[in-house]
This record gives structure tokens, C-alpha cells and sequence, in this order.
């Protein structure tokens, strides 16, 4: 998905890079410096500019590409706020909030790209979108309380990496039991078993 790409471009326009992926703000040494308020008015401004004329784009579109449009429409422009204010902020916190933009950004398509799908497909691909965006979550979670300075860093992370390992757990098994309704009988009976037996469940 493309949503990304127009909002890292105003944040390179004020010389900053925020990063997005799993290892984001590893650092706080990687911090980028502060962006400025109007750098940040003209951004979260060119948002909105970009979010009008993108929805009017999706008007040429019908039925489910329609709505498609319309959720990366809203998800670039809440991304770009969103990394706008990361950057003026400047904190581990205001960097987790881009994150979590990104990611509700992505769930948010992906639930509406499931619509084109029936039946099991349909759930699974529900299911998958919610463990995904869990896993983005719990990430970027971590990844704050890692870099926050004002709390025991080892013994937060320690914990937000369980509390992240075990949110995942039950995301995955949630897609597995999902799946396990495509089956009948004997066959969809062994397969909850062994999804029990994976993540752990009683």
C-alpha cells in the first residue's frame, strides 16, 4: 500500500527521517531533531489538501474499490498528522502514536479489501488483518517503552515484550481457529486441537 509515501515526503522536506518499521526508535541516540511549528502546521495543512483531492479521485471509482480508495485516502491523511506531530513532539510517545496510525491505517484497508472475499476466506482474511494489526501494536509498544527515558527501561521492556509476545499468541490462534471452520467432522475437530496445542490454550 502506497499510503506511506506522500506523508515521509513532508517529513523529509524538514530534513527529518522517522522511522516505521519494527525496529523503529531502537535508540533514543536515533531520535531525529524537533521539527519546527510551522514545518508542522504546513504539514498537517498539506494533509488535508491531499486527503480532498485524493477523495475526489475515489469518485471516478464504484462499489468495493470505492470504499478502498476512500480507507487509504483517510489513512494517508491520519498518517501524515500523525508524523507531523512526531516530528514537532519529538518524544517516544508521539513516535508510537505514528506508528499505531500506520498500522490502524493498514488494518483498516485490509478490512475493507476482505469485503471483496465470501464466506470462510472472508473471516480468515478479517482474522489475519486483526493479528497483523495487533502484532503492529504490541511493536510499537515496545519499541516506546524501550526508548522512554523516565521509567526502568529493562524491566518495562521485559514486560511489554511478554505482554507483546502473548497479544500475538492469541492473535495467531484466533486466525487458526478461523481457519479450522473451513473443515467438518473428525478433521476440523483435530485441527482445533492442534491449534490449542500450538498457542498454548487448554
Amino acid at each position: 500500500m502506497e499510503i506511506a509515501r506522500t506523508t515521509m515526503a513532508l517529513v523529509a522536506a524538514a530534513g527529518l527521517c522517522l522511522a516505521t518499521g519494527a525496529s523503529a526508535a531502537a535508540s533514543p541516540m536515533s531520535a531525529p531533531p524537533a521539527m519546527s511549528k510551522e514545518a508542522r502546521d504546513q504539514a498537517i495543512r498539506s494533509a488535508g489538501d491531499r486527503y480532498k483531492a485524493d477523495q475526489d479521485a475515489c469518485k471516478s471509482l464504484s462499489g468495493n474499490a470505492k470504499d478502498v480508495c476512500v480507507e487509504e485516502a483517510k489513512g494517508k491523511e491520519k498518517i501524515a498528522k500523525a508524523e507531523a506531530e512526531a516530528a514537532y513532539e519529538n518524544t517516544p510517545k508521539a513516535r508510537e502514536n505514528a506508528r499505531l496510525a500506520h498500522a490502524q491505517a493498514e488494518y483498516d484497508v485490509a478490512k475493507e479489501k476482505c469485503d471483496d472475499l465470501a464466506g470462510n476466506r472472508k473471516d480468515v482474511c478479517r482474522k489475519e488483518a486483526e493479528a497483523n494489526y495487533t502484532r503492529a501494536k504490541a511493536d510499537a509498544n515496545v519499541d516506546r517503552v524501550a526508548t522512554d527515558a523516565s521509567n526502568d527501561a529493562m524491566k518495562k521492556t521485559a514486560d511489554a515484550k511478554r505482554d507483546a509476545a502473548e497479544d500475538k499468541r492469541d492473535a495467531d490462534y484466533k486466525v487458526a481457529l478461523e481457519k479450522c471452520d473451513s473443515l467438518a467432522g473428525s478433521a476440523k475437530d483435530a485441527c482445533v486441537r492442534d491449534a490449542r496445542a500450538k498457542y498454548g490454550k487448554s
